[in-house]
């Protein structure tokens, strides 16, 4: 029986944990008779590791299963999640505005605005103004509520004073909502065939640069 809650909220487990998680859906799909007609991936932007494992954990089951693939933005999973919590608490989101943001250390983030995704240093509500292309007309000169959530948000809570910015907590994104936003974009994109994975890469946002370790003993 596939287990109600396979969420883990530690970092660095990918690895470890996805195929177990996969090992067990499989099972279940199987004994309830279900087909498989697609591999929905939160795509990023997010950690190199993280984006990589998924990714060629995707890649594997589609090949084998012989299905497409369909990528999903994590900054969009993120807004689902975050639309769901707050319909719950009954808040009116016609009136307000929500902003992922994914941690991309120290006071920087991948966040999306006005539907534009970009690294930004957060140092005030002002930092993120010029991400909005449309900055006369932005949200951030309204006095209507901004919501702001993700694992890069709780770090700019600290910097955030204003009154009608409100920090939603533990919005994660979630597998579920993958799955949701992918039958949706399923119905107006095409999803990735075998020979177009072949070409296909997760959502990295930013160039990976290495740099010397800070472990003793390693170069």
């Amino acid at each position: 029986m596939l287990s109600k809650q396979c969420i883990n909220y530690d970092g660095g487990n990918h690895a470890r944990l996805l195929p177990l998680y996969v090992q067990q859906l499989l099972a279940y799909a199987r004994e309830q008779g279900m087909t498989i007609e697609a591999v929905a991936l939160s795509e990023g932007p997010g950690s190199y590791t993280g984006l990589r494992i998924g990714t060629s954990t995707a890649k594997g089951l589609c090949y084998g299963l012989n299905v497409p693939l369909i990528p999903v933005p994590t900054l969009s999973v993120l807004c689902e999640a975050a639309k769901q919590r707050l319909e719950v608490r009954g808040e009116r989101l016609e009136e307000g505005t929500l902003i992922p943001m994914i941690d991309a250390r120290r006071m920087e983030v991948y966040t999306m605005i006005d539907g534009e995704t970009k690294a930004v240093v957060v140092e005030n509500e002002e930092s993120l103004y010029s991400v909005s292309e449309q900055s006369e007309r932005s949200v951030f000169c309204q006095a209507k509520p901004v919501y702001y959530f993700g694992d890069g948000a709780e770090k700019c809570s600290k910097v955030f004073t204003k009154a009608n910015w409100h920090y939603v907590p533990d919005i994660v994104p979630e597998a579920r909502f993958v799955g949701v936003l992918a039958e949706r974009m399923a119905i107006h994109r095409t999803p990735y065939t075998e020979h177009q994975m072949a070409y296909y890469e997760p959502y990295y946002l930013k160039e990976f640069i290495a740099a010397p370790s800070h472990v003793k003993g390693l170069s």
